[in-house]
């Protein structure tokens, strides 16, 4: 395996790499805090006739910050692209924060009527604009940051890592919270308290804009363009070059792949939180510590399989990881929901084993989109791709509830949305190039070069 020495490299790595992570992770954590406190939410913010009605209306909130993020990462990814990556991510990690914390001081249904719920859905458009923002810029300044030969690492730290840690402080605090405000007052205060904990990514903001190095890869890019003299390379990229011409394709199909990826994450480890306390009906205080622990196995999962499209192949991964996926998911989701909500160490085991393969099939997507666009549109490029398609596999949770007329039900419709998020990931990934190398071989600093092709292999390492 060979590496391009003329790759530029950032003078610190770490800082960036760090902050990429972590930026993931606050923006995971603010965006999820939601799905561990979706009952008192319900019925203090959404209070409904049924059980399954109400909590469906949280997750159509939380869909709707979903539903923002592509709109976000097209806003935010531009002006990554055109006036580098670092500000932006000084600044859209800062509004997650702050939008966060604001959702605690929503008044209750009860104290303002329809006006609590409308107050919580604009907050939560406001999130959802800025996550986007986080992810058109983790992405590209940690995996531009780093050697080649730790990108695919990089990507699975990234994408599934950061998210196994965000998931892994919200259950921190769920624990903490729950037990400094315990059975009613979680209801009545505690839940308040978690949302305030969304004001830490405002601190991780300020390490980044004092501690991290732009990306080298944009610098570069920049640099060419002041050398020659011609117009900077990002104003040779619009928006709408994503979706017409030799990036239409190419596009199309990594939201297809991405779908397929968001889905297998918000169905398995995105809804566990709601699936256990639901419909296993396990005790708070334990479902905490059970998807903590699977959290951090989801950190181990997609850094590994990460590392390993780094060695086989990104393609190859993903096709291995998602075969597998489709008779393993559907058969772990079944037992979950048949355990006794006493059975904690087979409820761990389980919930363990889900996480795993969930989050570890889409562990190299991180840098597969990364590698499809040049440097000049490549968070825009990226972050409309992953958004878009994990904002497609964001909603199923909420038709999974709306199809089922009771808590008893959920497993089943579960299964059969598991079954189909796979088996288009399967599809989508495989008529997709392998693309292991491609920063180097798509030319990072020339926008006029030609875009890997859509179903042949575009590159492999020598």
């Amino acid at each position: 395996m060979s590496t391009n020495p003329a790759t530029p490299v950032a003078r610190s790595p770490l800082p960036a790499a760090f902050a990429s992570v972590m930026g993931w992770a606050f923006d995971l954590f603010d965006l999820f805090l939601l799905l561990y406190v979706a009952g008192p939410v319900g019925s203090i913010i959404f209070p409904a006739e049924s059980e399954t009605l109400s909590l469906a209306l949280v997750f159509a909130s939380f869909a709707v910050s979903i539903v923002m993020r592509p709109s976000g990462a097209a806003f935010f990814g531009e002006l990554a692209d055109r006036v580098g990556r670092k500000k932006i991510m000084v600044t859209v990690l800062a509004g997650v924060g702050l939008a966060t914390a604001a959702m605690g001081l929503v008044p209750s249904y009860a104290t303002i009527g329809v006006a609590a719920p409308i107050i919580f859905i604009v907050l939560r458009v406001i999130q959802g604009l800025f996550v986007g923002g986080v992810t058109a810029t983790t992405h590209t300044l940690g995996t531009e940051s780093v050697p080649p030969r730790y990108r695919g690492l990089m990507s699975g730290l990234i994408g599934g890592g950061g998210a196994g840690l965000g998931a892994a402080m919200a259950s921190i605090a769920f624990i903490v919270v729950n037990q400094l405000f315990p059975g009613d007052e979680f209801d009545e205060w505690g839940w308040r308290v978690m949302f305030f904990t969304g004001l830490l990514g405002g601190v991780l903001s300020l390490f980044v804009l004092r501690k991290v190095e732009e990306s080298p890869l944009w610098l570069a890019a920049q640099e060419a363009a002041k050398r020659t003299g011609a117009t900077a390379p990002t104003e040779k990229m619009r928006f709408k070059d994503l979706f017409v011409g030799k990036y239409r394709a190419i596009t199309f199909l990594n939201i297809a792949v991405a779908a397929g990826a968001g889905a297998q994450y918000y169905l398995t480890s995105g809804f566990m939180p709601t699936y256990l306390a639901s419909v296993v009906e396990m005790p708070a205080g334990t479902r905490g510590w059970v998807l903590l622990v699977a959290s951090l196995v989801v950190v181990v999962a997609a850094t590994g399989a990460g590392e390993l499209s780094e060695r086989i192949g990104r393609r190859r991964t993903m096709l291995v990881l998602g075969g597998a996926n489709i008779a393993v998911l559907p058969l772990l989701v079944g037992m979950i929901g048949s355990s006794d909500p006493s059975s904690t160490g087979r409820i761990l085991l389980l919930t363990c084993l889900l996480a795993f393969f969930a989050n570890a099939a889409y562990a190299p997507v991180m840098i597969f989109l990364n590698e499809r666009y040049p440097t000049a549109i490549r968070s825009r490029g990226t972050a409309i791709s992953w958004n878009t398609g994990f904002m497609l596999g964001g909603l199923l949770p909420t038709f999974v509830t709306l199809l089922s007329p009771g808590v008893s039900d959920i497993p089943s419709r579960l299964t059969v949305f598991l079954v189909g998020a796979v088996a288009v990931f399967l599809v989508a990934v495989g008529v997709s190039p392998e693309t292991r190398g491609a920063l180097e071989k798509i030319a990072p600093l020339d926008t006029d070069a030609p875009a890997p092709a859509s179903g042949a292999a575009s590159s492999t390492r020598d």
